[in-house]
Order: structure tokens, then C-alpha cells, then sequence
């Protein structure tokens, strides 16, 4: 059987439907294409974003993501297939698509020795802004990141999280309709990476859709709706708590299960060995472990007790997102035959 047949009978969480256009469908791609040479970067990829929406798209480093993205922002022409934003064709219809969409690559170009009231009157410029228009739209850009305090500061001595936000405002200087962002929270702290989703929030609320792509599973949770993408394929698209319900992730007489304890290191060790534990992984000062629905909790318990951990707390949990794509990129890694 083709190993795309059996992606389709076996990722599909019981009861859903095929895959269907949203309502107010922004973004699409049908069997979206992009080789270069006798490489293909991109394979046969097809989703749907809906107006207004926060889409994840996730994957190894080297899987498209930033290809598909190149694409939809006519960057890239496509080897086959196709794409639209607003209705437009990425391919056929990119003067029309240009004034839609706003783009902050992952090494967006700032203007280091500029500062950021300058970066920001530059950009303004560049997209026709000019006199009661700019001074406009620069007033509501700073109150919406709040540069404020950073204005007559270069670009060059912005922390990475302030650099993000300028960026971001450069991207937003035409009030695009939909915003690409590649990566955009690489590299700063966490204070700063939830700053910068309370704006996503905040520009999804206003209508804006937003299409991400970021390594950070915590983030992907907070998406409307996220694509996997791995070896050039998309793999699976849907909501969040839909895709935790995959067949592949929950497989038949198995439960998923915290274990806390001291030295979790040597708990993990110990308890990898047991008959019953099909996986274990260290999450924070924890264990997580997908086991055997008639598993024991004092199984467990006497396994680490042999190993000189005397106290641990057994709790069920339900999967993550980080279980949904780790199960998923396991399962592409084995032959099917």
C-alpha cells in the first residue's frame, strides 16, 4: 500500500471529516510544489487557512516550511500546483497579492545604524506613506508595540525582543490583511516570546490571519489550527486538541502518564526497562511515559524504589502537541512494507 494511503487511514481522529475549505478561506494551497533540480523542497502540499485565523506550521529544520512561505508571498514560483491569498494566484497575480501581505522572514532586514524612528519612516516610505498618512500610521504602530521609549535608539542596540518588535511594526507599516511570520520568536526570552503572541492575539482579534511557523510546542498551542510538515510532505492538518486524538498518538490499550520524582534521570533509566513502557521521556522534573492500559502504578513505583527513589507521584495526562509530532515523524521514519 502507498505510504500516502496509509497516512490517510491512519492519522484521521475517529468521526472527523475530509478536509474541507474553511468558509472564509484567505490562504490555500492545492498540491503546492517546489523542486529544484532532481530536488524536491516541497511535495504535493495542501491546506487551508481561514480569514482572521492563527495558523502553526511546523517541522524539522530543512522540511519547506520557509519554501511554502516564499511561495505564497510570490517569492518563489511554484513547479506545480497552486496557491491563493485573498482569492489571488500567488503565480499569475502577484502585483495584486503584494499590497495583502506583510512578511517578517526570520533575518528580517532592519537597518542597523538607522534607529527606529527612522526604520519605521523608511519603510512607511517605501510602501507610498508619506506626510498626515505616515505620521498616522507611525503613531499607531508605536502605540501598538510600544517603542516609545526606544525610538531615538539604533536598531543595532535593540535586545532581541524589541528587535522583533520593530521588525514586526515594519511589516504591519501598509495594514496588510495577512502577515507571514518565519520564526519569529527565535532567539528571544520567554518574556518577550509571550509579548509578541499577546500582539498575534490582538491582530487575529482585529481580523488579520496570521500564518507562523515556530519550533516551540507551546506556542503551537495557542494556534487556531496547525500544519506538520516533514520531509518535504504535509503530514497532518487540523485543530490542536483534534489532532491529540490521532489514532497513531493514542494507540489501542495504552495510557499516557506523569511520573515525578527525585533524580528523574536514573527514574528513567530504570523505568525504560520495564515490560509494558512503550515510551519515556524527561519533561521537566518529570517522566512522561505511554504505557500499557494494565499497567500498575506499583510496578512502577517498586521499580524506582530498586533504584533508591522511594517517593514518586503517578498521574494520567492526556497527549501533547510535541507527542502528536513526535509520533508522526517516528512513524515517517519507519517502512511501511
Amino acid at each position: 500500500m502507498p505510504w500516502d494511503t496509509i497516512i490517510q487511514n491512519n492519522l484521521r481522529p475517529e468521526g472527523s471529516q475530509e478536509f474541507s475549505m474553511p468558509l472564509e478561506t484567505m490562504i490555500s494551497c492545492e498540491a503546492l510544489t517546489k523542486r529544484f533540480g532532481h530536488f524536491t523542497a516541497v511535495d504535493h502540499v495542501s491546506f487551508a487557512v481561514a480569514k482572521g485565523s492563527i495558523f502553526g506550521f511546523l517541522g524539522p529544520n530543512g522540511s519547506g516550511k520557509s519554501t511554502v512561505i516564499r511561495m505564497l508571498c510570490g517569492l518563489l514560483e511554484p513547479s506545480d500546483g497552486r496557491a491563493s491569498i485573498a482569492g489571488f494566484d500567488v503565480a499569475q497575480q502577484t502585483e495584486e497579492i503584494k499590497p495583502l501581505i506583510g512578511y517578517m522572514s526570520q533575518k528580517f532586514s532592519l537597518y542597523d545604524e538607522l534607529t527606529v524612528h527612522e526604520n519605521l519612516n523608511f519603510y512607511g516610505r517605501l510602501y507610498g506613506l508619506k506626510g498626515a498618512a505616515l505620521k498616522q500610521r507611525y503613531d499607531e504602530l508605536i502605540a501598538l508595540t510600544h517603542l516609545e521609549p526606544y525610538l531615538h535608539r539604533r536598531a543595532a542596540l535593540l535586545s532581541g525582543g524589541w528587535r522583533q518588535r520593530l521588525a514586526m511594526a515594519c511589516s504591519l507599516v501598509h495594514k496588510p490583511s495577512v502577515l507571514f511570520l518565519d520564526e519569529p520568536t527565535a532567539g528571544i526570552d520567554p518574556v518577550a516570546r509571550r509579548e509578541l503572541w499577546d500582539l498575534l492575539f490582538e491582530f487575529s482579534s482585529q481580523g488579520m490571519t496570521l500564518f507562523v511557523t515556530t519550533h516551540y510546542m507551546d506556542e503551537a498551542e495557542r494556534c487556531s489550527h496547525v500544519g506538520y510538515i516533514h520531509m518535504s510532505k504535509l503530514v497532518v492538518c487540523g485543530e490542536p486538541d483534534d489532532l491529540k486524538q490521532l489514532p497513531i498518538v493514542n494507540p489501542p490499550d495504552t495510557k499516557r502518564i506523569d511520573v515525578t520524582c527525585d533524580h528523574v534521570t536514573t527514574g528513567l533509566q530504570a523505568v525504560r526497562k520495564l515490560p509494558g513502557v512503550r515510551t519515556a521521556t524527561v519533561f521537566g522534573q518529570s517522566m512522561h511515559l505511554l504505557v500499557d492500559q494494565d499497567m500498575q502504578d506499583s510496578f512502577i513505583l517498586a521499580e524506582l524504589a530498586k533504584n533508591n527513589i522511594p517517593r514518586a507521584d503517578i498521574r494520567p495526562i492526556a497527549p501533547s502537541l510535541e507527542d502528536v509530532f513526535v509520533a508522526l515523524t517516528n512513524n515517517r521514519n519507519v517502512d511501511p512494507k
